[in-house]
């Protein structure tokens, strides 16, 4: 979901409704980030509170490659990473599930095995169908049992859109919650929907009521999904002692624009770019008591302080045995203060690019390759910058391109190299980078390896969504997947 997808941040047919009464009960953060453009380093990031470099969601079989875990990708989330659930266990919170996994699709990857006490959802994003033959449709899980796979017992109709599966997942949230308020246990709940992923999808009650087309139709039943888990925690005398986050994984993906993809208001770009399009999200809190309504707050914010600030609620602190870019945000939430952090913005194993304060420094630019872009694949369709939204992977590490993000947020104006201001910049930022690479210690990357096995066949649109190399002959058994 994008930055320009929610009325509250100017989308013009305001048909969020529940999200918009969320921002005016609690706090709007418009300059909040993801940890990365793809989906599954993002959802590491989370729960981990650490930069995918950190907990391995990246990729090294190629320079500056988004990666993530389709069914082929033998890897996942390392055991030697602590996740927000296994921590908040600490603390007597039940964790549960509901939704996208993402993070291995291999046992030893499973959510139960990572903290959360219940899980109802799959390992990876709706895809399909296939044919059951080559490869099979993919799962759907409650805890530890497979109750049906997408297309199947839990269809989608590519066609018409129709799905019921926010509305499951929506039931799944509410009963949860129902039963931790009964057992008067705190609980932590990640409720992890994809309706705005193409293909987009929405249940017949929601289909065509919105003036967006399907996307819209699943940004409203994602708003009411929302606005029916709120009230659920009024009702339930839950709302002053339940803190709510809502926040998406990456922008919104203008690659399935315009019939399949949102908004990103001003920025430039989308999903899989780290330009702001591709990593700036919306993000709500809601605390009613807490959280005076209707307050906004310039401070930059990561989906990775998540981790941080729920841990301190729970009255814990991160772990001490590892770096956490995390920020715990209860100063700014509760008492107005601005933290000065770095923001990085990697794309794979490359840092493409940092935020401090208001300037934004480019190291590296790179939307897709000339070849993608051949076949039709863009990921800033509409939105050519020239020098900046290139099609070969360009340096700029001796000069970054740096633009002013308040004066220039579609990124569209780099500074002169020669101004003053661009001098005074460069001798912050410069620091700030040299500080965070000298720190970096990577984890062992988990996105470079699938199975030949699941791999001898060619997927439809396979060669526009990636493609596997052969390594040396002596271990034949192994290819790498490129995204």
């Amino acid at each position: 979901m994008g930055w320009g997808d929610l009325g509250v941040y100017g989308e013009p047919s305001r048909e969020t409704p529940n999200l918009d009464q969320m921002a005016a009960e609690g706090m709007l953060f418009p300059n909040f980030y993801s940890a990365n453009p793809l989906c599954s380093p993002s959802r590491a990031a989370l729960l981990t509170g650490r930069l995918p470099i950190r907990n391995g969601f990246y990729t090294t079989n190629a320079h500056a490659r988004n990666a993530y875990t389709p069914q082929e990708v033998v890897g996942g989330i390392p055991d030697s990473e602590l996740l927000l659930p296994e921590l908040l266990k600490e603390a007597g919170y039940t964790s549960k599930i509901v939704g996208k996994w993402h993070l291995g699709h291999r046992p030893q990857f499973h959510p139960l095995k990572h903290g959360f006490d219940e899980w109802f959802g799959s390992p990876n994003c709706h895809f399909g169908p296939y044919d059951n033959r080559a490869r099979p449709n993919i799962p759907v899980y409650r805890d530890w049992e497979m109750v049906g796979r997408f297309y199947e017992e839990f269809p989608i109709n590519l066609k018409t859109g129709e799905a019921n599966l926010t509305q499951i997942y929506l039931e799944e949230a509410l009963d949860f919650i129902r039963r931790q308020q009964a057992r008067q246990r705190p609980f932590f709940l990640y409720w992890a929907i994809d309706a705005t992923h193409a293909p987009v999808y929405a249940s017949r009650s929601f289909l065509g009521t919105s003036r967006r087309g399907r996307y819209g139709d699943a940004v409203r039943e994602i708003d009411d999904s929302v606005g029916r888990i709120l009230r659920l925690l009024r009702e339930l005398r839950l709302g002053e002692s339940t803190f709510v986050l809502f926040t998406s994984d990456n922008g919104a993906a203008l690659i399935s624009a315009p019939e399949q993809g949102g908004s990103n208001g001003p920025f430039l770009c989308g999903k899989q770019t780290t330009f702001e399009g591709g990593m700036r999200v919306p993000a709500i809190a809601w605390w009613p008591g807490h959280i005076p309504a209707g307050q906004v707050s310039h401070q930059l914010g990561s989906i990775m302080d998540l981790f941080s600030t729920s841990l301190s609620l729970a009255g814990l602190k991160p772990p001490r045995d590892r770096a956490v870019d995390g920020l715990d945000l209860l100063p700014a939430i509760l008492q107005g203060q601005l933290m000065d952090r770095p923001m990085f913005y990697y794309r794979g194993n490359t840092l493409m690019a940092v935020t401090l304060g208001l300037y934004k420094a480019h190291f590296w630019t790179w939307t897709n390759s000339w070849e993608e872009f051949k076949q039709g694949i863009d990921f800033c369709p509409g939105q050519n910058v020239s020098g900046v939204t290139t099609h070969t992977q360009e340096e700029h590490t001796e000069l970054p391109l740096i633009f002013h993000l308040g004066r220039d947020p579609g990124e569209r104006y780099p500074l002169s190299f020669g101004s003053a201001e661009y001098q005074d910049v460069l001798g912050r930022i410069t620091p700030a980078v040299q500080q965070h690479q000298e720190a970096l210690v990577p984890g062992q990357p988990q996105l470079n390896v699938c199975n030949q096995a699941v791999m001898n066949w060619a997927p439809p649109g396979c060669e526009k969504l990636g493609k596997c190399l052969r390594p040396p002959e002596s271990v034949p058994e192994k290819c790498s997947w490129l995204h």
